[in-house]
């Protein structure tokens, strides 16, 4: 076993110019790795907590220097020594010393940092995702990439997160990136000319002023035919409505684009309208994380037809999965390794929704640096998809150029999940059921329902 020799912390910056925490670690057998952990620009209630000085002076507040004392002063000395058989035993100690429900006293920024590089050091010459494997089969993830943005990820005319667009029908990781790329670049021919903003949001999407929520939709469908791709066998659409951002006093208020408030079977409808018309395959956060029986509602009207990820819902915390899953919510389960604070529980919240039956999807944040990480826990864990980001911006395409190498050492071992985890494996009573393996001669892709525009021609 190796020990702790040496740890070091600093402040540096993430994607949108906010201070976070790195970390460096040094282990008795000469191995060292360095992380940085991520911030998220819309947090739920039931995350664990960052630690931010809240000095106005300086960073507005959000300066890290008592997180980087943290390291020094209160990890250090009690990690510094520690014989370490894996990630478990660093983050058993590291929770001990935070003491809190929340990681509140350290923060969980601090512990994530520490926890990511030792968890990198561990691995030594072995490749981090051989290392964390949990299974020896290794699955190159789908990539949603979020190519279209608004709520708090912008500052546009549109209430809803994210649009993004997941090419399940690639044969290969490295051809799904390519069509992502293409994709993206027609979407941005698309909208210079229709004299639409091209500037991006904090994940790299574009952040037009749109006029409706079906323009999103319409102007996907549009890109990929551009792309010379087939909407809904090729490519298909996930979206991120962070419902919980929306929610006053039990509805849904749409502030941005319609000035309107929806009650929550009227959000059910709304989502029923998008299966009836768009290649919809993936609706993250479409209801708030308090509401408990329209997200019921929700898995038992659409569950069979769509994935229904919950983000704010489960907070990759393993025990809100487990009431999750015994109470029929959602079937899939979004996986972001700060809403938790250390590696090893991220890695149990994903073994449990395996175990359960729900889709995973390992995700980034809007505040990233280039660390990839998430691209090898991704492919040991066999998630199947992975956001990161628009195909842009260094810290976005760090993630993907890691799957892109990752892909090439793998060979034949490695498979990219693609139709894994289409509709046609089924999703039926709150369980993710992904279609079974070995099927090459089958090329389709069968969708929720076979959906058309609205002026009644089909989008397949």
């Amino acid at each position: 076993m190796s020990a702790v020799a040496q740890l070091q912390a600093r402040e540096i910056l993430d994607s949108r110019g906010v201070p976070t925490i790195e970390v460096d670690v040094r282990l008795s057998d000469g191995s060292s790795a360095r992380a940085a952990a991520p911030s998220g620009g819309s947090r739920g209630r039931h995350e664990a907590r960052e630690l931010r000085d809240g000095d106005e002076l300086r960073y507005e507040g959000r300066g890290v220097r008592q997180a980087v004392e943290n390291v020094q002063s209160v990890i250090a000395p009690a990690i510094v020594g520690l014989e370490l058989d894996g990630p478990w035993t660093l983050d058993r100690e590291l929770i001990a010393l935070d003491g809190t429900d929340d990681r509140s006293r350290l923060g969980a920024n601090t512990l994530l940092a520490v926890s990511i590089a030792v968890t990198r050091a561990l691995a030594g010459e072995r490749s981090l995702y051989h290392y964390l494997a949990m299974n020896g089969r290794y699955r190159l993830p789908v990539p949603l990439f979020n190519v279209l943005n608004g709520g708090v990820h912008a500052g546009n005319t549109e209430d809803i997160q994210e649009f993004m667009i997941a090419p399940v029908g690639a044969p290969t990781f490295s051809e799904a990136l390519r069509m992502g790329v293409e994709t993206y670049r027609a979407l941005r021919a698309i909208l210079k000319k229709s004299g639409l903003a091209t500037s991006v949001g904090d994940e790299g999407g574009f952040a037009p002023n749109l006029d409706a929520h079906t323009q999103p939709f319409d102007l996907l469908l549009e890109a990929m035919q551009h792309a010379a791709l087939k909407p809904g066998k090729d490519m298909v659409i996930a979206v991120d409505v962070a419902a919980s951002e929306l929610y006053e006093e039990g509805s849904y208020v749409f502030r941005k684009s319609m000035r309107r408030r929806r009650s929550t079977e009227q959000m059910i409808q709304f989502y029923a309208s998008w299966l009836k018309h768009y290649p919809v395959w993936s609706i993250e956060d479409g209801l708030a994380d308090v509401d408990t029986e329209g997200w019921r509602a929700l898995t038992e009207t659409l569950g069979s037809r769509v994935q229904l990820v919950g983000d704010d819902l489960f907070a990759t915390n393993v025990e809100l999965l487990r009431t999750g899953v015994g109470q029929g919510l959602a079937n899939a389960a979004l996986i972001k390794l700060n809403q938790v604070g250390t590696v090893s529980e991220a890695l149990e919240t994903i073994a449990e929704a395996l175990r359960s039956g729900y889709g995973v999807v390992i995700s980034h944040r809007a505040g990233e640096t280039e660390c990839d990480f998430i691209a090898d826990l991704a492919v040991a864990t066999g998630a199947g998809q992975i956001k990161a980001g628009a195909p842009v911006r260094g810290e976005r395409v760090a993630k993907y150029n890691r799957l892109l190498r990752i892909e090439e050492a793998l060979g034949n071992a490695g498979r990219y999940a693609g139709r894994d985890f289409s509709v046609r494996g089924g999703f039926s009573a709150g369980r993710h059921t992904p279609r079974p393996t070995g099927d090459a001669s089958d090329q389709s892709l069968e969708l929720p329902v076979p959906g058309r525009h609205r002026d009644g021609t089909a989008w397949h």
